[in-house]
């Protein structure tokens, strides 16, 4: 369950204190505080995400063999600007149409 921040909305309407709250991503967003009853918004903030991505990471997760697994289809440009399919579904060579046509 992704983690929400919210603020408390002043009488003035200017931000009070902000907390946090675990909700699932289906449930309604929260219009007072679950505790006090005070009025609150939610607001914007950076995800929570794990900041061990490397560049391996990424040479993993796009490899062929991922891409294929997930579904992807691969096409390599070869000769005269045709690319020719390495894996997945669709035809096995796109080219260019012809001019005006």
């Amino acid at each position: 369950m992704p983690l929400y921040q919210y603020e408390i909305v002043e009488a003035d309407g200017s931000s009070g204190d902000v907390f946090e709250v675990m909700q699932r991503m289906t449930a309604e967003e929260l219009t007072v505080h679950p505790e006090t009853g005070r009025p609150c918004r939610r607001i914007l903030s950076s995800p929570n995400a794990p900041r061990t991505w490397t560049d391996q990471h990424a040479k993993a997760a796009t490899s062929d063999g991922s891409l294929e697994r997930k579904g992807f289809t691969k096409y390599v440009k070869g000769a005269g600007g045709k690319y020719e399919k390495m894996f997945g579904k669709g035809p096995d060579l796109i080219k260019k149409p012809p001019a005006g046509g």
